[in-house]
């Protein structure tokens, strides 16, 4: 089974880049560098906001779309605290905090009355808490163009004749280190493996004395933390506005679906991919209208080839 994943991963990394040599077919290098460098960079968001959802997920069974909310109201009250003279550092970090609070209320506050409920319900009520989220920062910042610019946006690197900036590069090595230490705390830590229990039964859990509220916290922080971080970011690298970075939850679903929902390193290969994929679809003047669509593509051709040898059984005679 495992080395029929890793074939299937190869597999999947050779597609994509087949993919990428026929979407950039004609094109010169640079152009093709260009648009491979800024997919990563858009990947890379994907990837997080999907890894914030696999976390969550594993240790609470809630598939939050609230993500791109609460990372939205902290994008938006850095920018209003910038606009308000404030130095940017600590506003930056007042985006993380926001979103944090807002995680965190509707995870202490609202999940537990939930935690019985089928996973269905759980997921549609953070999508209505994103909404409600959506229409009170709509209703504070009224729909004008802004920017919100970090100091690594003016410094670049050269890589391969292209200049690339470091904020981008910060957004690629902040996915690939998130993986890595996320990897570490689930599995090396108390903390961590209280969540994988959480995740296998939470029922056996309780009885064996792991406490619940406490572990669920500190999962829906890391989420909230991710989703702050991820915001600012995207407010950065995209654009500054409530309902992009709110929606921006779409793909990073799709790329937490790349993962299935609990491999770490698989969502962050489904991210980066789709954010190139994405992006160099803008090159085929046949293709570019189905770039909205494009992770989800991915996704469902990823599910249906990882479940093509499962029997679906409906029930018994």
């Amino acid at each position: 089974m495992q080395r029929q994943n890793y074939l299937n991963w190869a597999l999947y990394v050779i597609v994509m880049g087949l993919a990428m040599w026929w979407l950039g077919a004609g094109k010169p290098m640079k152009m093709q560098g260009l648009f491979i460098a800024s997919g990563l960079a858009v990947g890379s968001l994907y990837a997080l906001g999907g890894i914030g959802m696999v976390v969550l997920y594993r240790a609470t069974g809630v598939l939050n779309f609230s993500s791109g909310a609460a990372g939205a109201a902290g994008a938006m009250s850095a920018w209003q605290l910038v606009e308000w003279g404030i130095w940017p550092p600590i506003a930056w970090l007042a985006c993380i905090i926001v979103a944090l609070a807002i995680t965190l209320f509707y995870g202490r506050l609202i999940a537990p009355r939930l935690a019985w409920r089928e996973p269905v319900v759980k997921a549609v009520a953070t999508l209505g808490f994103a909404l409600i989220i959506l229409g009170l920062v709509s209703f504070i910042w009224i729909d004008d163009p802004r920017t919100l610019t970090l100091p690594t946006d003016k410094i670049g690197v050269k890589f391969l004749g292209l200049r690339v900036t470091v904020t981008r590069l910060i957004v690629l090595g902040a996915s690939i280190l998130l993986v890595f230490f996320i990897w570490l705390f689930l599995g090396r830590t108390k903390v961590g493996l209280q969540m994988r229990s959480l995740a296998n039964d939470r029922d056996l859990s309780a009885l064996i004395g792991i406490p619940i509220l406490r572990v669920e916290t500190i999962a829906w922080g890391i989420a909230g933390v991710i989703a702050g971080f991820t915001g600012l970011m995207f407010a950065d690298l995209i654009r500054l506005e409530a309902t992009v970075i709110t929606f921006m939850v779409i793909p990073s679903i799709a790329a937490a679906i790349c993962g299935r929902l609990d491999k770490l390193g698989l969502v962050l290969i489904g991210g980066l991919s789709m954010g190139v994929i994405e992006n160099m679809l803008t090159l085929s003047p046949t293709l570019k209208g189905v770039r909205p669509i494009a992770p989800f593509v991915i996704a469902a051709l990823v599910l249906m080839w990882s479940q093509r040898n499962t029997r679906l059984t409906f029930g018994e005679r």
